[in-house]
């Protein structure tokens, strides 16, 4: 679903605003301290909403269980840990 309207950018403070109300704002669900990305083009520019990523770790946990076994484990939780729960 989308919809066109028109609407001017006006003086704001030392700069330029537009004000994002009515349909501009219901149909995004954009809300206040929504965090947005604006891409912007010699036409004009896109306001979207910033999707949330997940975080990235520096290592898959198949890379880091790779070389664990009963000897490169920390002692403390060898001890810890029963025979059956090792995989070889």
């Amino acid at each position: 679903m989308s919809f066109a309207i028109d609407t001017k950018i006006q003086k704001w403070g030392n700069g330029l605003g537009l004000r994002v109300s009515g349909l501009m704002r219901d149909i995004p669900h954009f809300e206040q301290n929504t965090p947005v990305r604006v891409e912007i083009s010699e036409d004009g520019f896109t306001v979207k909403k910033v999707q949330p990523t997940l975080a990235t770790l520096p290592f898959t946990e198949e890379q880091l269980l790779v070389s664990l076994n009963p000897n490169t484990v920390h002692s403390d939780l060898v001890s810890a840990t029963l025979d059956s729960e090792w995989i070889e």
